[in-house]
């Protein structure tokens, strides 16, 4: 399929040079950052997406607040890439020393919130996009921009995969430095309670529970999963959350405490459940298991496009949209990890320009099979 076809069937802007594709792109990530986009409140920013990428000829499909597009001319004979990035970000940090919502610019250094995590990887792989829908390809490619990633919603990528065509293979943007993640550590998040009597604190009465809780919390602090990753390293619990008690003069009967568990590729997250609850005396109950840990074969031809262009692979410890996706992913993105979630969240400019050539780059003259 020649490229005039494309460019017949897309009305999109496509000669231009390096540096007015990479302005543009940070144009629309200022839009981004000055409209509040915390998850499962997106609504605001999908629609300024959404009229941005149709005012360049794109014609997205939305579906509560996610937005995807096929590139054009899709063959259903053919493997199918996705690239996706979200849009949502979590609430301001404690310590900001400038205006959130306010994009701001020093020197090269742009400023605000969502701007590392995840507007950078989103404006990159949106331009990549429209680049590639004007080149031959021998796979068809979906743009996803998804929605509540920072919660793990149900109605954000989990919803929007459902909608789309099969997918073959995934292009993940999250900040990594434009190093590509082959595997990710999994989340499951647990409600723990340990059960004891009430009792008169001045006397020798009762059964505390906080007692029997420090036990359980003991155990989950130090027992090591016997199967270590060489990519992500063992799997992590922490206890981060703890309840119990009324008044200083009563002995807890119930003391609860949430346990954030990071699961390597080496153990499903009920494989985990099943050791724990066979471990602890308190109650256990997970929030869910379906985040979990992903790895994608340093064997494939995606990962082995990176390694060519001088990319590292390596093990991310933080959760992505990944682990919702049922078929391999590859997690690259401009930005540092170490910036997300944090007050003076920013990107810069080279970071932006770097990850849309290297975007490019990697998708060009690339072969993938059907899954």
């Amino acid at each position: 399929m020649s490229i005039f076809s494309y460019l017949c069937t897309y009305i999109i802007k496509t000669i231009m040079t390096d540096d007015e594709r990479t302005t543009e792109a940070l144009q629309l990530l200022e839009t981004l950052i000055a409209i509040p986009s915390h998850s499962r409140e997106e609504a605001n920013a999908a629609n300024a997406l959404q009229q941005w990428m149709e005012e360049r000829g794109l014609q997205p499909t939305r579906e509560v607040n996610n937005l995807w597009c096929v590139a054009p001319h899709y063959q259903g004979e053919l493997p199918t890439l996705l690239l996706c990035a979200h849009i949502d970000t979590v609430r301001p940090a404690t310590g900001w020393t400038r205006e959130p919502y306010h994009p701001t610019w020093e020197g090269d250094v742009l400023y605000g919130l969502g701007s590392n995590d995840d507007g950078a990887s989103l404006v990159s792989l949106l331009q990549a996009f429209r680049v590639m829908c004007t080149k031959e390809r021998s796979y068809n490619l979906v743009f996803l921009a998804s929605a509540e990633e920072e919660v793990g919603g149900k109605t954000g990528a989990e919803l929007a995969l459902t909608k789309l065509p099969h997918i073959d293979v995934g292009l993940v943007g999250e900040p990594t430095g434009m190093q590509p993640a082959i595997a990710e550590k999994g989340l499951m998040v647990l409600d723990v309670i340990a059960h004891g009597r009430a009792g008169h604190a001045a006397r020798n009465e009762g059964d505390n529970a906080i007692y029997h809780a420090l036990d359980d919390m003991q155990w989950f602090r130090t027992y090591q999963f016997p199967e270590v990753s060489e990519l992500l390293g063992p799997v992590k619990m922490t206890v981060t959350v703890v309840n119990a008690g009324t008044q200083h003069n009563v002995v807890p009967a119930e003391c609860k405490f949430l346990v954030d568990v990071r699961s390597n590729e080496l153990y499903s997250n009920e494989e985990i459940f099943t050791t724990i609850r066979e471990h602890v005396k308190s109650d256990v109950e997970a929030h869910s298991f379906r985040l979990n840990s992903s790895r994608i074969a340093i064997e494939h031809p995606l990962v082995q496009r990176a390694i060519a262009l001088g990319r590292q692979p390596f093990g991310s410890p933080t959760l992505s949209d990944q682990a919702l996706m049922r078929f391999p992913t590859l997690k690259m993105g401009p930005g540092d990890s170490r910036r997300s979630h944090t007050a003076d969240e920013f990107i810069r400019r080279q970071e932006i320009e770097e990850a849309i050539d290297l975007y490019v780059r990697l998708l060009s003259d690339l072969s993938i099979a059907q899954g």
